[in-house]
């Protein structure tokens, strides 16, 4: 009897742990398939484990079915929305309530392009601004202002933005709310602002110093004319005349720059032989006092042949290059003026030998208003502006200027300009 009762459990062992087994390998089963590591699939069950468990897998089943079709969905409006905002010329981005990025278009890798593959990193990571996660955290707790203008400094670079934050709901059915930005890059506009900026400044500067000598010897003038000496009067006059022919000057410089920059330059091309040209204008320079104790040379290459350019801007080039040589040179130097035929181009060069340009200065030469010396190039009536102009000029005929110098031995000015047929 004993042994009966024995085996009976026995077998009831055996048939309960084949049976845990089973509930064990589909409960595995399950947990892969709802983790999405397989499919689900019925016949994959073991059978006879009860209408309970059938009830369940069939649940689960439903569950996992509408869970693949949520995520199918969400990656089709993911794909969607993409495809809409990629085409933007406006930057858009999307990060989730975590600053996860969920979405970058192609406008924004264009403006941030040392953030490549950004997707799903977090925000703070990829661009690094302390400004733009604040506006982040405003933008989240509905804070922010309308439009912001945000600097992202990457190294020596940097970037403005004009930035919108908007709340949107989440794609993923999650419970915090996404946030999309939409980013206008407005680098150039605040570069061009700093630049009208610095020209007013300057402007009033170089304006002001003229006009404060002027009215100060006029005040004088009126004040005291009647018991001055005739040599004083007249010492104050030249100066005054002076200084009033350099007011004129820099007028003039500023007018014919303005015109360089607008829409519609003036730029009045016709057949033109260079060397022509040269000739004429060094023979006018030998002519004038500043050049007296100067030794003016020119080469002009045969083979380039009469240009399409325009010959009143192309003379004032290289009336300002050698103007500033024969300023900035010592008496008895030797001034250099030559052009040659290189491939497609025609390169022009003013050369020296005078006492050259610091290596500092060099990349600043063709700005306005930059000068190496600032008070003797107003004791010599520089308007700091001759060498833009050229630049100006010599870009309008598609064209480039550059320059060449060491301190001792001299500087060279360069432009080249294209070749175009003159039939």
């Amino acid at each position: 009897m004993f042994l009966l009762i024995a085996l009976a459990l026995g077998v009831a062992l055996v048939v309960a742990l084949q049976k845990l087994r089973d509930y064990r390998r589909a409960i595995r089963g399950l947990a892969q398939s709802v983790t999405g590591k397989q499919p689900f699939l019925r016949e994959d069950q073991p059978a006879k484990l009860g209408s309970d468990w059938d009830r369940l897998c069939a649940e689960i089943g439903t569950l996992i079915t509408e869970n693949t079709h949520l995520h199918q969905l969400r990656s089709s409006h993911l794909a969607q929305l993409e495809a809409t905002l990629g085409s933007l010329q406006e930057a858009v981005l999307i990060v989730n309530d975590s600053n996860q990025i969920i979405l970058a278009n192609r406008a924004l890798q264009a403006i941030f392009p040392r953030a490549p593959n950004i997707l799903k990193q977090r925000l703070e990571l990829v661009l690094h601004s302390r400004e733009f996660l604040t506006y982040v955290e405003a933008v989240r707790t509905s804070r922010a202002a309308a439009q912001q203008e945000l600097e992202f400094v990457e190294g020596i670079h940097s970037t403005w933005v004009e930035v919108t934050g908007a709340l949107i709901p989440p794609l993923d059915g999650g419970k915090g709310a996404w946030i999309l930005f939409v980013l206008h890059d407005i680098t150039k506009q605040k570069k061009l602002e700093g630049v009208r900026k610095d020209f007013v400044a300057n402007v009033s500067h170089e304006l002001r110093t003229p006009l404060t000598m002027i009215k100060g010897y006029v005040e004088t003038l009126v004040d005291g004319h009647r018991d001055m000496p005739l040599a004083d009067r007249e010492r104050f006059l030249t100066t005054i005349q002076r200084h009033t022919d350099r007011l004129n000057s820099l007028l003039d410089d500023l007018l014919a720059l303005s015109r360089l920059e607008s829409i519609n330059p003036g730029l009045r091309r016709e057949s033109c032989d260079l060397s022509h040209l040269v000739a004429g204008l060094i023979d006018d320079f030998r002519g004038r006092p500043s050049a007296v104790d100067h030794h003016l040379d020119f080469s002009i290459d045969p083979a380039i042949g009469r240009l399409l350019i325009d010959p009143l801007k192309i003379t004032q080039v290289f009336e300002n290059l050698i103007e500033n040589a024969l300023k900035y040179t010592p008496k008895g130097s030797h001034i250099e003026i030559s052009a040659r035929l290189r491939e497609h181009e025609v390169e022009a060069s003013v050369r020296d030998n005078g006492p050259g340009i610091p290596a500092e200065d060099l990349p600043h030469i063709f700005e306005r208003f930059y000068r190496v010396e600032k008070g003797r190039s107003r004791e010599k009536g520089g308007t700091g502006l001759g060498l833009s102009i050229v630049k100006h000029i010599v870009q309008l005929h598609g064209g480039r200027v550059w320059v060449e110098s060491t301190l001792g031995q001299g500087t060279a000015f360069f432009f080249s300009i294209p070749v175009r047929s003159s039939a």
